[in-house]
């Protein structure tokens, strides 16, 4: 089983519509591990690993994200070397 690690930067209007717990219930339900925050530029940042196809799930939500959300930027990186993290969390 193949991991991938992920750093996601969203902007647009994506605080104050429940990004955050949108992100955590979906890392949840996908067994992705990792944190989500809002950063003071206004986004929404997302740190995720998990398996290939479950992280790959979770980045087509984020893309969506929760139904007040209006997404203007996507950024997606991959993260080398792979930070560890037992869980998912809000910061």
């Amino acid at each position: 089983m193949q991991k991938r690690q992920v750093d996601i930067v969203i902007d647009g209007r994506v605080q104050g519509v429940g990004f955050r717990y949108f992100a955590m219930e979906k890392a949840e339900e996908l067994h992705i591990t990792g944190w989500v925050r809002n950063t003071w530029e206004g986004k929404v940042e997302i740190e995720a690993s998990g398996e290939v196809q479950q992280l790959n799930t979770f980045i087509d939500w984020m893309k969506i994200g929760p139904v007040r959300a209006v997404i203007h930027t996507f950024t997606l990186s991959d993260i080398s070397p792979e930070r560890t993290y037992t869980n998912f969390t809000i910061r």
